[in-house]
């Protein structure tokens, strides 16, 4: 791995495989506890002096990081695909998307605001200084393996903390490649440091050691929850960008064809495997069976197979468990009432036998006591619930512990309000499947999370606020 600009190897290796068809894409040299020490204290020492710069000489740094993902962002994206599955087309999305973090924070940099309190004494002066936290330890998923490191890294570096990441093992060569881009950028040894391996070994050390001030995780609930409560120990600052469970709400005066539009878009990207796809569908009771036949036939004619095939509009899902958990939510509504308007199996023949297919699939007349309308499915499973008025549907979308993403179709203006305010959810899209730019914050409430990354919100996790307070000579 790559620990004070230098590329380590070691004895233990780890082959990565495209899940589209089980052929090993890459291996990677695997890590523990004395390596992650090793890239902590590296991080440590590389900190006085990267954090001393000023806000312009680390821009410089990441401005040739911005143009070297440029140079090579077709390569990269191929990566995304090869590791984790998604299509080539959502993979330049997030290449994109990863370019963007970090020209955005790049620019930033220079941007780090202190302020000048009035005093309540003549005889002093008071000041209010931003300064870096220090070593962050950054923990990234593995369906968007590159712009969510982006997402992090970019302002940690910006505002002059030294990083140590730990990228999923499911999808690890997208971080390879972007510390390939580090290394060739020139940035300083130290700066960042890249440890691949078991997550109890790295993470506990990330956890526990002292020098790590701040950990930033995406990732699920359950294993949130278990790092804010190791947090403690440390007392460490923690940015939390957890599960979700997006209710998306078709009133009835949507554009109907604009709607199902959007719920294409929202559910299936990534194969369905994102924390802000739509889980949920609510579609007012008028016109519902409209709705429901018109989706079901367009997700019915979706291209599926493997992603690098610039045909397909539906990938692979990330390894088997993923397509037995999206089965299983379908097994359970259809046991309890639900009609399984379009696929509802696993494709095992054929093109589809060496990887991990799931047909695109509608659920209708879905009830609540159904799994797939409180557990986060993560896959290509559409379900589609009746509602009657809007005081209901808003009780129905908050009645769950997440609150991440949510969406609503409507065209009464005075609705966009009323809806947009009573959601309990971090970000809402209206008529807006992709609410999310890198200038504006991306974050939840209740149990999806803490903190926000993205825009100037993004910096303010990275950054210590510091009283000065100085009494003068009259």
């Amino acid at each position: 791995m790559y620990i004070n600009g230098k590329w380590l190897e070691t004895e233990q290796t780890l082959e990565i495989k495209n899940p589209a068809n089980g052929q090993v894409v890459d291996r990677v040299f695997l890590v523990g506890k004395e390596e992650t020490k090793q890239a902590i204290e590296a991080a440590k020492n590389a900190f006085p002096a990267w954090s001393g710069l000023t806000g312009e000489q680390r821009a410089a740094y990441l401005h040739k990081v911005v143009d070297l993902l440029t140079e090579k962002k077709e390569h990269l994206a191929q990566t995304i695909t090869k590791e984790m599955g998604k299509t080539i087309h959502n993979a330049r999305y997030e290449v994109g998307s990863t370019i963007a973090f970090f020209k955005w924070y790049a620019e930033e940099a220079r941007r780090v605001y202190g302020d000048l309190i009035p005093a309540s004494a003549p005889n002093k002066r008071i000041s209010v200084l931003k300064q870096p936290i220090g070593v962050v330890g950054a923990i990234t998923p593995w369906n968007f393996p590159l712009s969510m490191s982006a997402r992090k890294l970019g302002p940690a570096l910006a505002v002059g903390c030294t990083v140590v990441l730990r990228p999923s093992r499911e999808t690890p060569l997208s971080s390879v490649e972007l510390f390939k881009i580090f290394a060739e950028a020139g940035l300083p040894a130290g700066v960042v440091n890249l440890v691949i391996g078991n997550s109890s070994e790295i993470v506990g050390e990330l956890m526990a050691s002292d020098t790590v001030r701040k950990i930033t995780f995406t990732g699920s609930t359950e294993v949130g929850k278990k790092l804010i409560r190791q947090s403690a120990d440390t007392v460490k600052r923690v940015s939390m960008e957890l599960g979700g469970h997006a209710p998306f709400i078709v009133f009835e005066d949507a554009d109907i064809d604009l709607a199902i539009e959007g719920a294409i878009s929202s559910k299936f990207s990534s194969t369905g495997q994102q924390c802000v796809c739509t889980n949920r569908i609510y579609v007012h009771d008028s016109i519902y069976d409209t709705f429901a036949r018109r989706f079901a036939d367009k997700v019915a004619s979706m291209r599926i197979g493997d992603g690098l095939d610039e045909s397909t509009q539906l990938g692979p899902l990330v390894n088997q468990e993923g397509v037995d958990k999206a089965h299983d939510h379908v097994m359970d509504a259809a046991g309890k009432g639900a009609a399984i308007l379009c696929g509802g199996q696993a494709l095992t023949e054929d093109q589809y036998q060496a990887g991990y297919f799931y047909s695109p699939t509608v659920l209708a007349e879905v009830t609540e006591e159904m799994k797939i309308t409180y557990e986060e499915t993560f896959g290509p499973v559409a379900p589609l619930i009746r509602f009657h008025d809007e005081a209901e549907v808003i009780a129905k979308a908050n009645n769950i512990e997440y609150g991440l993403a949510s969406y609503f179709y409507t065209n009464d203006l005075s609705r966009v309000h009323r809806v947009s305010e009573k959601l309990e959810y971090g970000m809402v899209g209206v008529n807006d499947p992709a609410p999310f730019a890198v200038q504006a914050p991306f974050g939840g409430v209740k149990q999806s999370g803490l903190g926000r990354e993205g825009g100037k919100y993004g910096l303010e996790d990275y950054l210590e606020t510091k009283l000065v307070s100085v009494a003068i000579r009259s």
